[in-house]
């Protein structure tokens, strides 16, 4: 948890107010699981610097995201956090002397709860006029959280402070959570308290959700409200909602997301068994078999749906060129080789580059002759050699690139570049001119032939156990690797492609360029050290 004082009232009202929605236990108190308690902790993280007035500033973190396997809960406690947010105490009210007191009899719940603050402890008043929001691709899809929720105004206390209407909560007299679908969007823009988006992983360009997503958003900017989203793991080609959330640099979202270690398979039962003990260990109400014989069931016809659902992993769909944890069990914590200014210092490399002019990305990668694979840095600021043209007004920077790679060849001893010229031509013939038509190597990827080959190799590089190939973990790399598709070519072979335009794989095709580039430099004798296949 970050520095700042939990709004402890505010737990303690949940598992006072909400209960069990369903099953044996319906209508007994609702203890939030480990889980759950870690993230309602984190969401109601007040700053030591907050002030009376502030709402979503007041708080440590603006919004959070919950990516969890099924049937861990996800939806019974973001109904449970909907309910605190409509008449419990969740706006703060400054700090306690010791001794205040919140009791529900003054908000008009007619439970007799009270709870009396210690020194120093964030106090909490419900929100005057909440307005909620639950958003969801289908109303399918929604009732995860709005069955939850009406089940627990129904069996619990709450039923003198809200009643469940036709498609809407009514909450006091102007307050209200509603119920928000692809298909039932009248209600965007209002300005809101407070959001729940259920399954933003299914949130897409192509249903349109991730607009939707955003519009809720600005509503919620308006009125200083905060969001909570809760997600099975995405699909990472599809570039949902769910993943730019995940990828967001913003400091001020908590992100909880368990992870098994990667180098565990999914498909080998053992290791699937440790997997799901490892992202299940919060939810002691699960039957690991029952949870084994779905996931073994859906393996056999859809495995990458059934490890992001069960297994709590970031894997792509059919079609992926790459399984996720394949790439990540080859991540290394080895210090980048060091550039020099002195001839006998220089670290013997080869390159790999891609380049594009104002729409895809432009990289160049290195590998050291033990198969290290990394993304060199340039310039006194130590810049990563990968340039987004968004972030240079619509183009890659020419004369940057240039820059780096010169950088590279005089502070390293490059005994081979491979070039993707389109686009490039002038500066990849610059180069051949400058450092050496042997060490600059023009190489095509619209090469079908060649293209799957030099694929095949790094993926075999990268799957097989006595390979020596690692990397440095670069997550422009990683993330354009999970992007790739295996798109078909005749004889059995494939090329690389982005599963839609927006989903880029530039930092994939380099990285295969890269290594083609050593294991050529390696069986020209150009780096005359141990080969990249050890001995077991």
């Amino acid at each position: 948890m970050t520095d700042g004082k939990c709004l402890v009232v505010t737990l303690a009202w949940i598992e006072r107010h909400a209960v069990i929605p369903d099953g044996f236990d319906q209508g007994k108190p609702f203890t939030m699981l480990p889980w759950q308690l870690k993230v309602a902790s984190n969401l109601y993280t007040v700053k030591a610097t907050a002030q009376v007035g502030q709402k979503s500033t007041a708080f440590v973190y603006r919004r959070a995201q919950v990516i969890m396997p099924q049937k861990s809960g996800k939806g019974p406690f973001a109904a449970a956090v909907v309910l605190a947010e409509a008449a419990g105490p969740t706006v703060f009210d400054g700090f306690a002397e010791g001794g205040e007191a919140y009791e529900c009899a003054d908000w008009g719940c007619p439970c007799g709860w009270s709870y009396v603050y210690g020194e120093g402890e964030p106090m909490a008043v419900p929100q005057p006029t909440p307005l909620i929001q639950l958003l969801a691709t289908s109303e399918d899809q929604v009732a995860n959280v709005y069955r939850p929720l009406k089940a627990m105004i129904k069996h619990g206390h709450l039923s003198a402070l809200m009643s469940v209407r036709e498609g809407f909560v009514k909450v006091g007299d102007e307050g209200r959570i509603d119920v928000v679908t692809s298909s039932a969007q009248s209600r965007l823009g209002n300005p809101i308290t407070f959001a729940i988006q259920d399954e933003t992983g299914t949130y897409t360009a192509t249903n349109k959700m991730i607009k939707v997503a955003e519009t809720m958003r600005r509503g919620l900017a308006g009125m200083s409200g905060r969001s909570m989203e809760t997600t099975n793991a995405y699909d990472p080609s599809e570039y949902s909602t769910a993943q730019k959330t995940h990828e967001s640099s913003a400091e001020d979202v908590y992100r909880y997301f368990p992870q098994a270690p990667p180098t565990l398979s999914y498909r080998n039962k053992q290791e699937r068994r440790r997997i799901h003990r490892a992202v299940y260990v919060d939810c002691p109400h699960i039957d690991l078999d029952a949870i084994e014989a779905e996931a073994a069931e859906l393996l056999e016809s859809d495995p990458g749906q059934a490890e992001r659902f069960f297994g709590n992993r970031i894997v792509a769909g059919h079609g992926a060129w790459l399984e996720a944890a394949q790439w990540l069990s080859r991540a290394s914590e080895r210090e980048k080789p060091a550039p020099s200014q002195y001839k006998l210092m220089k670290v013997p490399i080869v390159l790999g580059f891609d380049g594009s002019d104002s729409d895809d990305w432009t990289g160049v990668r290195a590998e050291t002759m033990d198969g290290y694979q990394f993304t060199p840095t340039y310039g006194p600021s130590k810049r990563p050699t990968v340039w987004d043209p968004a972030e240079w007004g619509g183009q890659v920077p020419r004369l940057e690139v240039d820059a780096a790679v010169d950088e590279l060849f005089r502070t390293y001893d490059v005994k081979l570049m491979y070039c993707d010229p389109p686009y490039w031509e002038t500066e990849v013939d610059n180069w051949a001119e400058r450092y050496g038509e042997r060490r600059v190597i023009r190489w095509h990827t619209r090469r079908i032939v060649q293209m799957h080959a030099a694929a095949e190799r790094i993926k075999t590089d990268i799957i097989k156990r006595d390979s020596g190939f690692t990397h440095d973990g670069c997550e422009i790399t990683e993330r354009h690797m999970f992007n790739a598709r295996m798109a078909a070519r005749p004889s059995d072979r494939y090329v690389l492609a982005k599963p839609e335009h927006r989903r880029k794989i530039d930092l994939a095709v380099v990285s295969v360029l890269t290594h083609e580039a050593a294991c050529d430099a390696i069986a020209a004798g150009l780096l005359k050290k141990k080969p990249l296949y050890m001995s077991a």
